[in-house]
């Protein structure tokens, strides 16, 4: 029987770079995925090819609507072939999976496929091979989650990882959940051709996000031509031919039919645990999470959880650091993860990108904070690039101008995020970003007279 120090079950963000870090670390380090391909959802079906599709639909909406006014003649129109995009992805997904491959053996991590299960405390059944480990860390992610009453059946009602790969723009997609997910593909295909209908039974999109900035992000979308219904549940739906046939109901408790032809459901993901065999060796989940305490152990001595399976936020980057966290405390060391520094980034046009606290939550905190805003309209960068649309929002604490939350709508928000995750890493005031010193032209500058603005100070408004 093969033995190492740490046996990973998941390929994934989290999963890979716990094998990285307990690697480097001098641990004797088995990873174990069911796929072919490492990298597991984010690489292969979410994160990346979403972000090629986003970026290959934006250029091509930028060359039907904004190359004129920078003297670039593309004649009746550029068109559109979807085969050559869709490859274009499968290219870049491709790189990254076998540049993961090439990392587990740059650091003689032993990649093993197949289904993983517990066999034991100590042991994990692949198949008919056992393999003994001294720690485990679980790593399987998570799937998406079907509407009871409609099924995904992978042509007409899809799940994100169907549509990333539709052969054909659809005429009409409905969207079911106006989340990060939702909102990205529903642009995606919007851009392409798509008539785009989202469905969100919640008062706002992306409902974790500040208030002032989803309503913001979603004028943005009711102008680039996404339809979007609040406060709507959908409760039944059937697939007729062609089209998929929804009953829709409004707060009013209104009831309207609508058809598509196609209809992705985007209502949230859930831990993926099947075959796992928790139960058996006494894993404990709550509500199919699994349980862990501060230092990602579960109610198993040596057996760790990270990424989608635990608490908080189901994203990548939380995953990331979770198993370097887990493999650090293996190592015995002080593995961490500050939880309330996770960003999350909605990566539509504009992209909402936020950290820390909203308003709303202020307040029910009992907190009146200090806030400081600024337009992207006012800044030169996004002027030359010609994406002038949204605002920086920082929220200092009223006494001690901590900064305690920083929200961004507008140009590659993504990328401006970290230094306010930065921010709010080392604790830092809005003063300490106002003197930081930021380049110009840059996008950047916009947070820092965002920071000057808590004082009433700014100096291009």
């Amino acid at each position: 029987m093969d033995s190492f120090d740490v046996v990973i079950i998941g390929a994934g963000p989290g999963g890979y770079v716990a094998a990285i870090r307990a690697a480097q670390l001098g641990l004797d380090t088995c990873i174990v995925e069911r796929y072919p391909a490492l990298g597991g959802t984010c690489l292969n079906v979410g994160c990346i090819p979403s972000k090629a599709l986003l970026e290959s639909s934006e250029l091509f909406h930028a060359a039907s609507t904004r190359f004129a006014e920078h003297g670039i003649d593309v004649g009746a129109g550029p068109g559109l072939d979807l085969a050559v995009m869709m490859a274009r992805k499968q290219r870049i997904v491709k790189e990254l999976t076998d540049g993961v491959a090439g990392l587990m053996k740059k650091n003689k991590v032993t990649v093993v496929q197949g289904t993983a299960s517990l066999a034991a405390r100590d042991r994990v059944q692949v198949g008919e091979r056992q393999i003994e480990a001294r720690h485990i860390i679980l790593a399987t992610g998570s799937a998406p989650v079907a509407l009871p009453f409609l099924p995904f059946d992978g042509e007409r009602v899809v799940s994100s990882t169907q549509a990333l790969a539709f052969d054909a723009v659809p005429g009409h997609l409905v969207v079911i959940g106006a989340g990060a997910v939702g909102l990205e593909l529903g642009s995606v295909w919007r851009r392409l051709g798509a008539q785009v209908t989202v469905v969100e039974m919640m008062p706002q999109i992306v409902p974790p996000a500040d208030g002032q900035m989803a309503k913001a992000l979603q004028r943005s979308l009711k102008a680039q031509g996404i339809e979007i219904r609040l406060g709507t549940r959908v409760t039944a739906g059937e697939v007729a031919g062609d089209e998929v046939r929804l009953t829709l109901q409004d707060s009013k408790d209104v009831s309207q039919e609508l058809a598509a032809d196609r209809v992705l459901v985007s209502v949230g993901r859930r831990p993926f645990t099947e075959g796992l065999n928790l139960e058996a060796v006494g894993v404990e989940t709550e509500r199919g999470r699994v349980k862990v305490d501060d230092g990602l152990r579960t109610s198993v001595e040596r057996i760790y959880a990270i990424g989608d399976l635990v608490r908080g936020p189901m994203l990548a980057h939380k995953a990331e650091d979770e198993g370097v966290a887990a493999a650090e405390r293996i190592a015995g060391l002080p593995g961490h993860v500050n939880y309330d520094a996770v960003p999350s980034v909605v990566y539509t046009s504009p992209e909402l990108a936020w950290v820390g606290l909203t308003e709303e939550q202020c307040k029910e905190q009992g907190l009146k904070p200090r806030v400081g805003r600024f337009l992207f309209r006012a800044n030169g960068r996004a002027k030359a690039l010609g994406e002038e649309e949204g605002m920086v929002k920082i929220l200092a604490h009223p006494d001690t101008d901590r900064v305690l939350g920083v929200h961004i709508l507008g140009p590659r928000a993504s990328d401006l995020i970290p230094e306010a995750v930065l921010g709010l890493e080392f604790a830092a005031s809005s003063e300490d970003i106002a003197r930081t010193m930021h380049a110009h032209p840059t996008l950047a500058e916009v947070v820092k007279e965002a920071a000057l603005a808590v004082d009433g100070r700014a100096i291009h408004a």
